[in-house]
């Protein structure tokens, strides 16, 4: 596979006011959909049985969106960010967050050298390329923070002095949603900049059954190899914005979430950065499944994973909420009407 001067295979035409807009060629397609095979074959060798879960959380990674993997403890959370970090070959750094972390520790400090006599900057664990931040409701919300502009703008502000971080940077958070003594749940603001809320669950019966075989001696994930770069990783990512979104399907994106907004179930709807998080990992979706083109079924199959951890139902139990929000975005789905207009590429790119 190669990504040499993939700016030649595009084709862009301006006009219709989406000035210069590209379009992904059936080279790049190819190229996208064979690299995601590596990828979700090399995480499917130690997690058995999640092929779904695994493929959205690729579209996550390709569509530089943040994951929050809420589950109960043992499901594997934690394995598949390891995993993915060992598949890409990029710095992984693991933060068990709990009540005593300190902002300090995941952004960085000045410290001072008494040899110089001047301070000189630490960095801290969010200069890597993939974060996992474990049980990261354990940590106060001050804690919790610290994250918020790394996330959204790839940067720490340390003492009015300003880092960038190295890409590609990605996080993924764990949760256990079952646990809530010595919790802090997570703020609108956090949760909003997780693109999407996935959960593992328990294996199948068959699934677990390979599960005793892989792990009857070595870890398979000792032997695990990268299988995609992270130069690699943030070119798929490029190649991916060309996926085409006609404009009926712009329309029928916006009326999901903007029903979000008006549904008399929720309190809190779906923010500006929900709809471009759900626009990119369609995009992404199409781009797996062979498509150069945004279809209503990419937008439908996104839209649970992608909405229902930003919204809040006007009632409900704590333990209820997951399951309350997503049966709300589903009927918002449901109820908006799919375009009927022709949403493939435009006539002249055929």
């Amino acid at each position: 596979m190669s990504f040499e001067n993939e700016k030649d295979h595009g084709v862009e035409r301006s006009g219709d006011g989406r000035e210069n807009e590209k379009f992904l060629s059936a080279e790049q397609s190819a190229d996208i959909r064979e690299a995601v095979q590596r990828l979700t074959d090399s995480l499917a060798k130690v997690i058995a049985g999640k092929d779904d879960v695994l493929r959205l959380v690729c579209v996550g990674l390709l569509a530089d969106g943040h994951i929050l993997l809420d589950d109960v403890p043992g499901t594997g959370k934690t394995t598949l960010a390891r995993v993915m970090a060992k598949s890409l070959g990029v710095k992984f750094a693991r933060v068990q967050f709990t009540p005593d972390l300190l902002p300090s520790e995941l952004s960085g400090i000045n410290y001072y050298r008494s040899d110089t006599n001047q301070f000189e900057f630490r960095p801290g664990a969010v200069f890597t390329n993939i974060l996992l931040a474990d049980e990261i409701n354990r940590a106060t919300p001050r804690t919790q923070s610290s994250l918020l502009e790394c996330m959204q703008e790839k940067q720490v502000s340390v003492d009015g002095v300003t880092y960038e971080l190295k890409e590609p940077f990605w996080v993924i958070a764990t949760q256990n949603p079952l646990e809530t003594l010595g919790t802090f749940p997570l703020p609108e603001a956090q949760l909003d900049r997780f693109m999407m809320r996935l959960s593992l669950g328990y294996p199948d019966k068959e699934a677990e059954r390979v599960m005793l075989r892989r792990f009857r001696g070595d870890s398979p994930l000792d032997t695990l190899e990268p299988v995609l770069s992270g130069a690699e990783l943030l070119k798929l990512r490029r190649l991916c914005r060309n996926v085409y979104v006609a404009p009926v399907v712009e329309d029928y994106l916006l009326a999901i979430v903007r029903g979000t907004r008006e549904s008399a179930e929720l309190q809190l709807g779906a923010s500006p950065r929900a709809l471009l998080a759900l626009r990119r990992a369609a995009q992404v979706l199409a781009a797996i499944e062979g498509a150069a083109y945004v279809s209503p079924d990419h937008v439908a199959k996104l839209a649970v994973p992608v909405l229902a951890h930003r919204v809040i139902p006007r009632s409900s139990f704590l333990e209820q909420t997951r399951a309350l929000s997503e049966g709300i975005i589903a009927d918002i789905v449901a109820a908006v009407p799919v375009p009927t207009e022709a949403y493939t590429l435009p006539e002249w790119r055929n």
